[in-house]
């Protein structure tokens, strides 16, 4: 089974550079590999990695998708001199040669391709080939934008000519639209492909046209190409994880691929001076958490793009930290995605909705924002501006709020007597308890008469230590088969919530009593999926009516991404409970993913009930939550019925309003959220600098910032 983490890397790639004065290809620099090599070795990831070696790729592999002419033209390149090199450069857009770019160009794309072969004969589950020249801008017949070959491309090509893989999601985040690999396969319905973008309403390079929202693929591909325009620099966190939910993961996870590329561009990242976007490095985190999360964890992540130095080595590390399986960093920021983003995203969803069944019953226009024309170039200038003055600072003390603590034990178990679990390695069996003092202490909201029951005596003990051990931080996650699920929960939600724990997430699955209400106890929030609307709803619980009879065919992702995801990801909670009951609606796989992707928030802290008489779904579970090899197997999906897309249409249109995350129509922003959301980045960067130098900072009519 295959386990672990590759990394493809050659400081040969760093043998060429451009030998003459331009300005637009200046920034493509031999250092942008050595800077993220070294910044791996700090971190001490490289060592926790299994090191592929890199190869030249064949003159077979490069024409799978490139025409025999243009290899011929950049095999010639080798004897060049600089006057020649110069002349053929010059006849495409964005690209400089160098006698030793066809040498590298072959060893970028033979490294990506030894990438692709570790994975699909599973010596390892994941990994990431940081290689130079990129890719994603070449085309058949011709280079561009620094790019020689089509790593990607190729890729997908070669997994589907060697491996007979039918179905291939390819993610490109490079701030930059990958053209090239639009273009290679615009009417291929075996690739979906993802591109987001800086587009500014075709004033961003490449200037085209079809890198617009309406362009969605030709012929048996319509439908299989998705462009998302960004028409703002400025996008931060909160817009990207927004595409992700709105966007990509509905369409990904119907599309149910068996591989996913990605097209790792970093300029996409804050502080780049081609992207001037604001996604701080942990996003690429959570990026890369959700798409672990399709093909079974078989994901391969290409370096594309990446100017700023600094930037780029943090987000690369961060990339690699999340394949290698270390708990996800908290995001910076406030989750309120701009009305310029949601535009976008309703653009594309109103594009797509013919082509996909998750989108079947949208109600969605495309939507036109005049406002968003005409002011690209001032929000260009002014984060230019903020960005080469104060960057440097500002990532410094970005970075070393992030927590990497990995706690030592990453999943705890409390079972009933007698339970044999097949647990995965080193997942600890609790069988330590609290006294039986302790637990009455600790138990004031529960009737006497379930204290005075043995069994649920030595649960709630040994649930007590785990707890402990959750909050303390001494173990990630943790699970217990109960002989009460709801008097367990009730347990733990008011032990967690007289901790120093800010705000708690309970999401309960199935019919699930909670004994207690807990008003005056700190802030909670309780999301229940369930099959009938209860009385009696209180203010901090959302019920999410979901009647479906789980089945191997689910469609359990669409209320994931639409609502239960973004609320989650709007309330950044610090610690999570699931507790599931009886007459649930929803099917084991679906509880597992659920459990797999809520692991990017409250650094992995989940606590997990579920009754002692289920223990094929515990099963299960245990091996998600310790992230067991070969686990993340959720497909295939079917789309949602009209009445549960209706039932949660009806929640949202009242919800919405205080969950911003669960928004995905333009329509419902002001325009000038975008202008306030773009001065608070600016404002987070000027404190950090403030706080770094022992400054106060003062803002404009002379506040306090």
């Amino acid at each position: 089974m295959a386990c672990g983490t590759a990394l493809v890397y050659d400081e040969e790639m760093m043998s060429y550079k451009l030998l003459w004065d331009d300005p637009e290809c200046s920034i493509e620099v031999p250092e942008r590999l050595s800077s993220s090599y070294k910044r791996l070795q700090d971190y001490d990831l490289v060592k926790r990695c299994i090191q592929l070696p890199v190869r030249e790729a064949t003159d077979e592999e490069i024409t799978l998708v490139h025409s025999h002419d243009y290899l011929q033209v950049v095999k010639s390149t080798q004897t060049m001199n600089e006057k020649e090199l110069k002349e053929i450069s010059q006849k495409y857009t964005a690209v400089f040669y160098h006698q030793n770019s066809f040498r590298c160009a072959k060893l970028s794309l033979g490294g990506t391709l030894q990438l692709v072969d570790a994975i699909l004969t599973r010596e390892v589950q994941n990994g990431m080939a940081i290689v130079r020249p990129p890719g994603h801008h070449s085309q058949r017949n011709q280079g561009n934008g620094f790019c020689v070959f089509n790593n990607v491309a190729i890729a997908a090509e070669y997994a589907k000519k060697k491996y007979k893989l039918e179905r291939i999601l390819i993610v490109d985040w490079d701030v930059h639209h990958g053209q090239g690999i639009q273009y290679i396969f615009e009417e291929d319905p075996s690739v979906l492909y993802f591109s987001w973008h800086r587009y500014e309403h075709k004033t961003f390079w490449p200037y085209l046209r079809e890198s617009d929202y309406d362009v969605i693929g030709r012929g048996k591909g319509t439908g299989f190409n998705i462009n998302l325009p960004w028409n703002k620099v400025g996008m931060g966190n909160a817009d990207y994880i927004a595409a992700f939910f709105h966007v990509l993961l509905p369409l990904a996870f119907e599309f149910n691929p068996e591989l996913v590329l990605v097209s790792a561009g970093y300029d996409s990242a804050i502080g780049d001076p081609e992207g001037r976007m604001c996604a701080t490095p942990e996003c690429f985190s959570h990026l890369t958490n959700m798409l672990m999360n399709l093909a079974g964890g078989k994901l391969c992540a290409v370096l594309e793009g990446g100017y700023n130095l600094r930037s780029l080595a943090e987000s690369v590390c961060m990339t690699v930290r999340t394949l290698l399986g270390d708990p996800l960093p908290r995001l910076t920021g406030e989750m309120t995605p701009c009305h310029s983003a949601l535009e976008s995203i309703q653009n594309v969803r109103a594009a797509h909705t013919p082509y996909w069944k998750c989108l079947l019953y949208n109600e969605i226009k495309s939507a036109h924002d005049p406002s968003s024309e005409g002011d690209s170039q001032h929000s260009s200038d002014q984060q230019q501006n903020f960005d080469t003055a104060m960057f440097d600072i500002f990532l410094d003390s970005h970075m070393k709020k992030i927590e990497f603590a990995v706690p030592p034990l990453r999943t705890c178990a409390v079972l009933p007597e007698g339970c044999c679990l097949a647990l995965p390695d080193g997942v600890l069996v609790e069988e330590k308890t609290a006294t039986r003092e302790h637990i009455i202490a600790c138990s004031s909201s529960l009737p006497n008469e379930l204290l005075e029951k043995e069994t649920m005596l030595a649960t709630l003990g040994k649930m007590l230590v785990i707890l402990n051990k959750l909050l303390e931080y001494q173990t990630m996650n943790s699970i217990v088969l109960s002989p009460d699920s709801s008097v367990c929960a009730t347990f733990a939600i008011k032990h967690v919530l007289a901790s120093p724990v800010k705000r708690l997430l309970c999401i309960n699955i199935g019919d699930l009593g909670i004994l207690h209400e807990f008003d005056n106890d700190g802030e909670y929030v309780c999301l229940n999926i369930c099959g009938t609307y209860p009385t009696g709803m209180s203010n901090r619980q959302i019920y999410l009516k979901w009647t479906e009879s789980p089945n191997e065919y689910s469609s359990f992702f669409y209320i994931i991404f639409c609502c239960i995801l973004p609320l989650a990801y709007n309330y950044q909670p610090d610690f999570i409970i699931i507790t599931t009951g009886s007459n649930r609606t929803i099917g084991d796989k679906d509880i597992s993913l659920l459990i797999s992707l809520l692991q990017g928030l409250a650094n992995g802290r989940i606590l997990t009930i579920i009754p002692e008489t289920e223990p094929k779904l515990g099963q299960k579970l245990v091996k998600c939550l310790s992230d067991s090899p070969g686990e993340k197997h959720f497909g295939p999906h079917r789309a949602p019925s009209l009445e549960n897309i209706q039932n949660l249409k009806e929640k949202l249109d009242i919800i919405e309003k205080e969950w911003k995350m669960l928004q995905c129509s333009g329509a419902v922003n002001d325009p000038q959220e975008l202008r306030t959301k773009r001065l608070k980045n600016r404002n987070m960067i000027v404190m950090e600098q403030a706080k770094a130098q022992g400054q106060t900072v003062v803002g404009q009519r002379g506040r306090r910032i």
